[in-house]
Protein backbone atom coordinates (compact mmCIF):
# COMPACT_ATOMS: atom_id res chain seq x y z
CA UNK A 1 0.00 0.00 0.00
CA UNK A 2 1.47 3.57 -0.60
CA UNK A 3 2.14 5.68 2.27
CA UNK A 4 -1.01 7.51 3.53
CA UNK A 5 -1.56 11.34 3.01
CA UNK A 6 -1.15 12.92 6.45
CA UNK A 7 -4.27 15.48 4.76
CA UNK A 8 -6.97 12.68 4.69
CA UNK A 9 -5.58 11.53 8.00
CA UNK A 10 -5.99 14.85 9.59
CA UNK A 11 -9.53 15.01 7.49
CA UNK A 12 -10.86 12.06 9.30
CA UNK A 13 -9.57 12.57 12.97
CA UNK A 14 -11.17 15.99 13.01
CA UNK A 15 -14.71 14.23 11.72
CA UNK A 16 -14.14 11.51 14.37
CA UNK A 17 -13.46 13.88 17.05
CA UNK A 18 -15.96 16.65 16.20
CA UNK A 19 -18.68 14.20 15.42
CA UNK A 20 -19.70 16.08 11.95
CA UNK A 21 -18.24 17.25 8.56
CA UNK A 22 -19.51 20.74 8.88
CA UNK A 23 -17.50 21.01 12.44
CA UNK A 24 -14.34 19.29 11.17
CA UNK A 25 -14.48 21.61 7.62
CA UNK A 26 -14.50 24.66 10.52
CA UNK A 27 -11.71 23.39 12.41
CA UNK A 28 -9.58 22.39 9.99
CA UNK A 29 -10.66 25.96 7.81
CA UNK A 30 -11.46 23.60 4.34
CA UNK A 31 -14.83 23.54 2.67
CA UNK A 32 -17.31 20.66 3.65
CA UNK A 33 -16.87 19.07 0.15
CA UNK A 34 -13.38 18.97 0.02
CA UNK A 35 -12.88 17.00 3.50
CA UNK A 36 -15.67 14.65 2.70
CA UNK A 37 -13.67 14.00 -0.45
CA UNK A 38 -10.21 14.11 1.62
CA UNK A 39 -12.38 11.09 4.24
CA UNK A 40 -13.91 9.48 1.28
CA UNK A 41 -10.03 9.15 -0.69
CA UNK A 42 -8.79 7.60 2.45
CA UNK A 43 -11.87 4.97 2.68
CA UNK A 44 -11.09 3.90 -0.92
CA UNK A 45 -7.27 3.54 0.02
CA UNK A 46 -8.22 1.29 2.94
CA UNK A 47 -10.57 -0.61 1.67
CA UNK A 48 -12.71 -0.42 4.44
CA UNK A 49 -15.88 2.40 5.66
CA UNK A 50 -14.39 4.33 8.72
CA UNK A 51 -17.97 5.75 9.53
CA UNK A 52 -21.37 4.14 9.30
CA UNK A 53 -23.94 6.86 7.97
CA UNK A 54 -27.63 6.62 9.34
CA UNK A 55 -29.26 9.37 8.08
CA UNK A 56 -27.29 12.73 8.74
CA UNK A 57 -25.20 11.25 11.26
CA UNK A 58 -21.66 10.15 11.07
CA UNK A 59 -21.05 7.20 13.69
CA UNK A 60 -17.12 5.35 13.89
CA UNK A 61 -16.93 1.56 12.14
CA UNK A 62 -15.09 -0.68 14.58
CA UNK A 63 -11.83 -0.60 12.33
CA UNK A 64 -12.47 3.72 12.30
CA UNK A 65 -12.46 3.25 16.26
CA UNK A 66 -9.01 1.46 16.05
CA UNK A 67 -7.91 4.18 13.26
CA UNK A 68 -8.82 6.73 15.26
CA UNK A 69 -6.59 5.40 18.50
CA UNK A 70 -3.39 5.35 16.08
CA UNK A 71 -4.19 8.71 14.07
CA UNK A 72 -5.27 10.67 17.36
CA UNK A 73 -2.11 10.05 19.18
CA UNK A 74 0.23 11.08 16.37
CA UNK A 75 -2.26 14.03 15.81
CA UNK A 76 -2.19 14.84 19.91
CA UNK A 77 1.76 14.40 19.87
CA UNK A 78 1.56 17.24 17.20
CA UNK A 79 -0.43 19.44 19.04
CA UNK A 80 1.73 18.27 22.15
CA UNK A 81 5.11 19.44 20.54
CA UNK A 82 3.94 22.38 19.28
CA UNK A 83 2.28 23.71 22.56
CA UNK A 84 5.61 22.47 24.38
CA UNK A 85 7.51 24.90 22.24
CA UNK A 86 5.13 27.70 22.54
CA UNK A 87 5.02 27.34 25.88
CA UNK A 88 0.89 28.45 25.83
CA UNK A 89 -1.69 26.58 27.13
CA UNK A 90 -3.70 28.72 25.76
CA UNK A 91 -3.18 27.93 21.73
CA UNK A 92 -5.16 24.72 22.70
CA UNK A 93 -7.90 24.54 20.28
CA UNK A 94 -10.50 22.42 19.18
CA UNK A 95 -13.92 21.02 20.37
CA UNK A 96 -14.25 19.41 23.98
CA UNK A 97 -18.19 17.65 24.75
CA UNK A 98 -19.23 17.09 28.22
CA UNK A 99 -22.17 15.20 29.16
CA UNK A 100 -23.43 15.41 32.57
CA UNK A 101 -27.03 15.34 33.84
CA UNK A 102 -29.34 18.34 33.12
CA UNK A 103 -29.05 19.71 36.45
CA UNK A 104 -25.23 19.30 36.68
CA UNK A 105 -24.90 20.89 33.24
CA UNK A 106 -26.93 23.98 34.41
CA UNK A 107 -26.08 24.45 38.04
CA UNK A 108 -22.30 23.58 38.05
CA UNK A 109 -20.73 23.14 34.77
CA UNK A 110 -21.59 26.95 33.76
CA UNK A 111 -19.07 28.02 36.33
CA UNK A 112 -16.24 25.74 35.59
CA UNK A 113 -16.43 26.67 32.07
CA UNK A 114 -15.57 29.81 32.88
CA UNK A 115 -12.36 28.22 34.46
CA UNK A 116 -11.72 26.29 31.25
CA UNK A 117 -11.96 29.79 29.01
CA UNK A 118 -9.83 32.00 31.58
CA UNK A 119 -7.01 28.47 30.70
CA UNK A 120 -7.34 28.11 26.96
CA UNK A 121 -9.71 30.65 25.32
CA UNK A 122 -9.40 29.01 22.11
CA UNK A 123 -10.82 25.81 23.18
CA UNK A 124 -14.56 25.32 21.97
CA UNK A 125 -16.49 23.50 25.48
CA UNK A 126 -20.19 22.21 24.29
CA UNK A 127 -21.99 20.70 27.40
CA UNK A 128 -24.95 18.18 26.63
CA UNK A 129 -27.60 18.62 29.03
CA UNK A 130 -29.27 14.54 28.92
CA UNK A 131 -30.37 12.23 32.11
CA UNK A 132 -29.48 9.48 30.18
CA UNK A 133 -25.93 8.44 29.66
CA UNK A 134 -24.09 9.26 26.60
CA UNK A 135 -22.59 6.38 24.67
CA UNK A 136 -18.86 7.29 24.68
CA UNK A 137 -17.46 4.50 21.94
CA UNK A 138 -20.40 6.25 19.27
CA UNK A 139 -18.17 9.61 20.29
CA UNK A 140 -21.21 11.38 21.71
CA UNK A 141 -19.53 12.90 24.15
CA UNK A 142 -15.89 13.09 24.75
CA UNK A 143 -16.02 13.65 28.64
CA UNK A 144 -19.03 12.01 31.09
CA UNK A 145 -19.45 13.47 34.35
CA UNK A 146 -21.31 10.56 35.63
CA UNK A 147 -22.84 9.07 39.30
CA UNK A 148 -21.37 4.79 38.14
CA UNK A 149 -18.19 3.78 37.05
CA UNK A 150 -17.58 2.98 33.52
CA UNK A 151 -19.55 0.25 32.08
CA UNK A 152 -18.22 -0.84 28.99
CA UNK A 153 -14.74 -1.81 27.78
CA UNK A 154 -12.45 0.65 26.69
CA UNK A 155 -13.58 3.19 28.91
CA UNK A 156 -11.72 4.79 31.49
CA UNK A 157 -12.82 6.68 34.94
CA UNK A 158 -11.85 8.62 38.13
CA UNK A 159 -13.83 8.57 40.77
CA UNK A 160 -13.46 11.88 42.54
CA UNK A 161 -15.32 11.05 45.71
CA UNK A 162 -19.46 10.92 47.12
CA UNK A 163 -21.71 13.29 47.33
CA UNK A 164 -25.21 12.82 48.27
CA UNK A 165 -28.62 13.96 48.13
CA UNK A 166 -31.54 15.06 50.27
CA UNK A 167 -35.09 16.30 50.54
CA UNK A 168 -35.49 20.15 49.93
CA UNK A 169 -38.06 22.82 50.22
CA UNK A 170 -38.25 26.58 50.09
CA UNK A 171 -38.45 28.82 52.72
CA UNK A 172 -42.20 29.98 51.44
CA UNK A 173 -42.79 26.20 51.21
CA UNK A 174 -42.02 25.49 54.94
CA UNK A 175 -43.47 28.81 56.15
CA UNK A 176 -46.99 27.40 54.58
CA UNK A 177 -46.52 23.77 55.94
CA UNK A 178 -44.51 23.62 58.78
CA UNK A 179 -40.99 21.57 59.10
CA UNK A 180 -41.78 17.73 58.31
CA UNK A 181 -40.51 15.69 61.40
CA UNK A 182 -40.77 12.48 59.64
CA UNK A 183 -40.14 10.81 56.10
CA UNK A 184 -43.56 9.67 56.21
CA UNK A 185 -44.78 13.32 56.31
CA UNK A 186 -43.08 14.26 53.16
CA UNK A 187 -45.81 12.04 51.04
CA UNK A 188 -48.15 13.99 49.60
CA UNK A 189 -49.33 15.88 46.87
CA UNK A 190 -46.52 18.41 47.29
CA UNK A 191 -43.99 15.75 46.61
CA UNK A 192 -42.92 16.48 42.86
CA UNK A 193 -42.31 13.51 40.79
CA UNK A 194 -40.20 12.39 37.61
CA UNK A 195 -41.20 11.69 34.59
CA UNK A 196 -40.62 7.18 35.52
CA UNK A 197 -42.71 7.47 38.45
CA UNK A 198 -43.08 3.92 38.81
CA UNK A 199 -39.49 3.62 39.85
CA UNK A 200 -39.39 7.11 41.71
CA UNK A 201 -42.23 5.96 43.91
CA UNK A 202 -40.68 2.56 44.53
CA UNK A 203 -37.29 4.31 45.48
CA UNK A 204 -39.38 6.50 47.72
CA UNK A 205 -41.16 3.47 49.32
CA UNK A 206 -37.59 1.69 49.89
CA UNK A 207 -36.57 4.88 51.76
CA UNK A 208 -40.48 4.96 53.52
CA UNK A 209 -42.02 7.62 52.24
CA UNK A 210 -45.53 5.74 51.39
CA UNK A 211 -46.41 7.23 47.99
CA UNK A 212 -47.10 5.65 44.71
CA UNK A 213 -46.67 6.56 41.27
CA UNK A 214 -50.67 8.09 40.96
CA UNK A 215 -49.96 10.40 44.00
CA UNK A 216 -47.97 12.94 42.38
CA UNK A 217 -49.49 15.83 40.67
CA UNK A 218 -46.81 17.53 39.36
CA UNK A 219 -44.16 15.81 37.12
CA UNK A 220 -40.88 16.27 34.98
CA UNK A 221 -38.66 14.56 32.93
CA UNK A 222 -36.16 17.48 33.72
CA UNK A 223 -34.49 17.95 37.38
CA UNK A 224 -33.69 21.75 36.54
CA UNK A 225 -37.85 21.87 36.11
CA UNK A 226 -38.24 20.20 39.91
CA UNK A 227 -35.62 22.54 41.14
CA UNK A 228 -37.06 25.15 39.60
CA UNK A 229 -40.64 24.48 40.97
CA UNK A 230 -39.18 23.63 44.70
CA UNK A 231 -37.32 26.77 44.36
CA UNK A 232 -40.81 28.85 43.73
CA UNK A 233 -42.48 27.39 46.36
CA UNK A 234 -44.51 24.39 44.50
CA UNK A 235 -42.90 21.32 46.19
CA UNK A 236 -40.60 19.35 47.88
CA UNK A 237 -37.82 17.26 45.73
CA UNK A 238 -34.73 15.77 46.23
CA UNK A 239 -31.54 17.10 44.92
CA UNK A 240 -27.32 17.21 44.99
CA UNK A 241 -26.32 18.52 48.01
CA UNK A 242 -23.76 20.17 45.55
CA UNK A 243 -26.30 21.78 44.27
CA UNK A 244 -28.72 22.87 46.58
CA UNK A 245 -25.80 24.30 48.98
CA UNK A 246 -25.43 26.71 45.67
CA UNK A 247 -29.29 27.66 45.86
CA UNK A 248 -30.13 30.60 48.38
CA UNK A 249 -33.71 30.21 49.86
CA UNK A 250 -33.72 26.56 50.19
CA UNK A 251 -33.72 24.43 52.83
CA UNK A 252 -33.02 20.88 53.48
CA UNK A 253 -35.40 18.48 54.89
CA UNK A 254 -34.60 16.12 57.79
CA UNK A 255 -30.85 16.65 57.55
CA UNK A 256 -29.77 13.84 59.82
CA UNK A 257 -31.80 11.46 57.64
CA UNK A 258 -29.03 8.58 56.51
CA UNK A 259 -28.45 8.77 52.52
CA UNK A 260 -26.90 6.50 49.86
CA UNK A 261 -23.42 8.07 48.91
CA UNK A 262 -23.78 9.39 45.49
CA UNK A 263 -20.39 8.95 43.95
CA UNK A 264 -19.04 11.49 41.09
CA UNK A 265 -17.13 9.85 38.09
CA UNK A 266 -15.31 11.45 34.69
CA UNK A 267 -15.37 9.20 32.19
CA UNK A 268 -13.62 9.05 28.78
CA UNK A 269 -12.63 6.70 26.27
CA UNK A 270 -9.04 5.12 26.18
CA UNK A 271 -8.75 6.47 22.44
CA UNK A 272 -8.68 10.06 23.85
CA UNK A 273 -6.01 9.83 27.17
CA UNK A 274 -3.73 11.44 25.06
CA UNK A 275 -5.02 14.32 23.77
CA UNK A 276 -3.93 17.58 25.14
CA UNK A 277 -6.83 19.41 25.44
CA UNK A 278 -8.79 16.25 27.06
CA UNK A 279 -6.12 15.99 29.68
CA UNK A 280 -6.74 19.62 30.26
CA UNK A 281 -10.43 20.10 30.66
CA UNK A 282 -10.22 16.49 32.77
CA UNK A 283 -7.87 18.59 35.15
CA UNK A 284 -10.05 21.40 35.42
CA UNK A 285 -13.03 18.85 36.00
CA UNK A 286 -11.61 16.84 38.57
CA UNK A 287 -10.50 19.94 41.05
CA UNK A 288 -13.81 21.95 40.50
CA UNK A 289 -15.86 19.24 41.35
CA UNK A 290 -13.74 18.28 43.90
CA UNK A 291 -15.41 19.68 47.44
CA UNK A 292 -11.81 20.63 48.61
CA UNK A 293 -8.76 20.95 46.32
CA UNK A 294 -6.83 17.54 46.48
CA UNK A 295 -9.74 15.61 47.61
CA UNK A 296 -10.41 14.03 44.50
CA UNK A 297 -8.66 10.27 44.90
CA UNK A 298 -6.09 9.14 42.60
CA UNK A 299 -8.29 5.97 41.93
CA UNK A 300 -9.28 5.09 38.57
CA UNK A 301 -11.02 2.30 36.80
CA UNK A 302 -10.47 0.42 33.41
CA UNK A 303 -13.35 -1.74 31.89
Amino acid sequence: MRSLDWNHLRAFHATATTGSLSGAARQLGLTQPTLSRQVQSLEEQLGVALFERPGRKLVLTPTGHEMLKHIGTMADAAQAAALTASGEMQELRGRVRISASDSVAAYLLPGIALHLRDKAPRLTIEILAANELSDLHRMEADIAIRHQSPDRPGLTGQHLRDTEAGFYASEDWIARNGMPATLAELAGDDLLGFDDTDRFSAYLRGTGIPMEADDFRLISSSSVTVWEMVKRGLGVAPMLCDIAKRTPGVVRLLPDLATTPVPIWLVTHDALQASPRIRLVLKVLAKELGARTGEADSNSAKR
